[in-house]
């Protein structure tokens, strides 16, 4: 990561998603607990990140706002407007403020934050936790290359970050952001049919989760088109393609596809940019 003095951050809500970050971040060595504060108004949410991070969580927002040169805001959509008003009332103009709210826009943000310029927009997703996250983030115009890069080498800790037009982040919200739970709902439906022939559930558990472990890491080792790996485990008449027809005459491809276009237009809708 890039050189910078913006060594103190604060999360500002401290659930699942700001939990997977402070873990990964931790665990790759890209901070130390003592640099980091939290607050959450949920006392079960806060018993839950200091023992998961070791990091300090409180119930009042201001001493986070106040001691964090980078301050997270890991809250939902829907409640960002109750925490910005005292966020604009005691930020420093130079605080950088990294939003994780989908569909929460640069311009809307500035605005419930009295015009602060130094804001980043960005879309993570929990694999953070066992750093194979994928995120993607967008800066308004005021935020240097070098807090561009400090933020896009803070997330390539705990996984892949791509720097993106902010257009394009409801996408990411319906791709990476929300995909962990397609997939998710694939291994178990996977364990699932392998139960129904015979095989013991944690058996069957571990090799559906392995088996797509080991398919996306041949996909992102080889740069090969995801047709063509396909292929080349589909022999004529064999097993395989016995059950990609199964998938098909399912609509499985159709499925995921509406899947990723409903997360992102729930996106979009959450912001009320529709």
């Amino acid at each position: 990561m890039t050189d910078t003095k913006r060594n103190r951050i604060g999360f500002i809500g401290a659930g699942r998603m700001a939990t997977a970050l402070a873990k990964g971040f931790l665990a790759q060595n890209a901070t130390k607990a003592e640099n980091m504060l939290a607050c959450d108004v949920w006392p079960a949410s806060r018993e839950a990140f200091t023992k998961e991070t070791g990091v300090e969580c409180l119930a009042e927002s201001l001493p986070v706002i106040q001691k964090s040169d980078v301050l997270f805001l890991a809250v939902k959509p829907q409640v960002l407007k109750e925490v910005t008003p005292e966020i604009s009332r005691n930020s420093d103009s130079e605080q950088l403020i990294v939003s994780i709210a989908a569909g929460v826009t640069l311009s809307d943000l500035g605005r419930s934050l009295g015009d602060h310029r130094q804001l980043i927009r960005v879309m993570p997703n929990t694999p953070c936790l066992v750093g194979a996250g994928a995120a993607g983030m967008a800066a308004s115009e005021s935020v240097s290359a070098e807090d561009r890069q400090f933020i896009r080498g803070l997330l390539e800790t705990v996984g892949v970050c791509h720097e993106l037009p902010e257009k394009q982040l409801d996408v990411i919200t319906g791709l990476s952001g929300s995909g962990p739970a397609y997939v998710f709902q694939m291994i178990e439906a996977m364990s699932d049919g392998a139960v129904m022939m015979g095989l013991q559930r944690d058996i069957a558990l571990q090799l559906a989760a392995q088996t797509v472990l080991g398919a996306a890491k041949m996909s992102l080792e080889t740069g090969l088109h995801p047709g063509q790996l396909k292929d080349g485990v589909t022999s004529p008449g064999g097993t395989t393609i016995a059950g990609i027809a199964a998938l098909e005459r399912g609509g499985f491809r159709a499925a995921v596809i509406d899947a990723v276009e409903a997360g992102t237009l729930r996106s979009q809708e959450l912001a009320g940019n529709k």
